[in-house]
């Protein structure tokens, strides 16, 4: 059973880790050519994460400040 126990611990210590409320790192991984701008000149990363967008000034050229991923939608 210590197997299931540190299972548990793993799956417990991941849903701790999932976002902030201020766009989750894996709904910041948008490619450069596909972000939509959710800023304005000289925006700050506290100001861009404010308005619940992602900050990444490491590529130029494209939107440092901009919408994070959305979950996809369940259609039946």
């Amino acid at each position: 059973m210590q197997g299931a126990d540190s299972l548990e611990k793993m799956i417990v210590m991941l849903g701790k880790t999932e976002g902030n409320g201020k766009g989750a790192a894996n709904q910041c991984a948008v490619p450069a050519k596909d972000r939509v701008d959710c800023g304005y000149p000289e925006v700050t990363p506290e100001q861009c994460n404010n308005r619940g967008c992602c900050f990444d000034s490491s590529i130029p050229g494209v939107p440092w400040c901009f919408k994070p991923l959305q979950e996809a939608e369940c259609t039946f």
